[in-house]
């Protein structure tokens, strides 16, 4: 019976601080190599229809390009890591909590994005093997990029019976805070060229419409007659471009999905090529979806379309938003998220 093995090298150093390369693997299945700099999925390997194996992630070859993407002024793209504090965007880079303002970095234009400039993705964290896989662990202190409260974190990655590549976050803290965690992964499943002709299906009736700062505006909208309607596959690259004020915004997809309940899945990507075929489940509430807009420009690495981030996570500018599910987490409570990735293959997009 298949068994999934886990394999320790050194990977470089960073601050005098040794960092590691963990292997996850099972006979036949995908291959991931994980980082605890950042908790990065560094590369992940998957065969195609005729048993070709592919990385079908973006990711730098050695630590030097992940080091030198997340210094002060770098144009960061968060390769693979795991984003915290908060993942996505703060307005204005402020929020109350309990009648107490708070003020985090501003990082992204008016906004702090993923966590601030040193947020979890810049950290080694510390790993331990569990049962089936890796577990990385980070204290991130109180006032830590201003937010409140010592959090504990886990992060666990394990390849279950399965083959699947299954993320269980795990946090708590000892003073009122905010949290929002995904991981930043960017796919392509042809593993090389762009990811225009991949089909995508988000499991979504309605999505968060974004003023220019990409900050929610309003409530979310119904997905019907929009191109932002997912619940069918279409080709990622089918709509770029287009007219759409919402897409004029970076020429691209940026934006969060209201998941819909009891849905077979999150989301779901195919490319026709290979074959491979990706399915995404999660307990969170929405899927952010970010189709590589700025890869590419201003210095950052690889092209632009190269790959697409499907990031579970609660919604944008939650904090300072009450009508969005909360993301407050108090002393005595648990954060918890489950997110489920299934590589396989298909001669075309399943119709379930």
């Amino acid at each position: 019976m298949p068994r999934t093995e886990l394999t320790r090298e050194l990977f470089g150093r960073v601050g005098g601080t040794d960092v590691h390369r963990y292997t996850l693997a099972r006979d036949g299945g995908i291959t991931v190599r994980i980082l605890d700099y950042g908790g990065v999925v560094q590369s992940l390997e998957a065969p195609d229809r005729s048993g070709r194996r592919a990385d079908v992630v973006l990711g730098y070859p050695d630590l030097d390009g992940y080091v030198a993407n997340n210094r002060p002024g770098a144009p960061r793209v968060f390769l693979g890591a795991v984003i915290g504090r908060y993942a996505n965007r703060i307005a204005g880079g402020a929020f109350a909590l309990d009648g107490v303002l708070h003020r985090v970095p501003v990082n992204d234009g008016k906004n702090s994005l993923h966590g601030g400039p040193a947020g979890f993705d810049t950290r080694v964290w510390s790993a331990a093997e569990v049962p089936g896989g890796l577990r990385l662990t980070l204290v991130s202190p109180d006032g830590d990029q201003g937010y409140p409260g010592q959090l504990t974190t886990e992060v666990t990655y394990r390849l279950d019976a399965r083959g699947r590549l299954v993320l269980t976050y795990r946090a708590t803290t000892d003073a009122p805070t905010v949290v929002n965690l995904t991981n930043h992964t960017y796919w392509n499943l042809a593993g090389t060229g762009d990811v225009h002709d991949h089909r995508l299906a988000i499991a979504a009736s309605r999505y968060c419409p974004t003023d220019e700062n990409l900050i929610p505006a309003g409530d979310p909208v119904p997905v019907d007659g929009t191109p932002f309607d997912f619940r069918a596959p279409e080709r990622i690259g089918a709509r770029l471009g287009e007219s759409d004020p919402q897409l004029a915004i970076g020429s691209g997809y940026d934006h969060n999905w209201v998941l819909d309940d009891d849905a077979p899945f999150a989301a779901r990507a195919w490319e026709p090529a290979s074959g491979r075929l990706l399915t995404m489940w999660t307990t969170e509430p929405g899927v952010q979806f970010y189709s590589g807009n700025y890869l590419g420009a201003d210095g950052r690495p690889h092209h632009r379309g190269a790959g697409f981030a499907l990031e579970a996570q609660h919604f944008p500018d939650s904090p300072n938003r009450p009508d969005f599910p909360s993301t407050v987490l108090r002393p005595g409570e648990v954060y918890h998220q489950e997110t489920v990735f299934a590589l396989s293959t298909a001669d075309r997009f399943p119709v379930a």
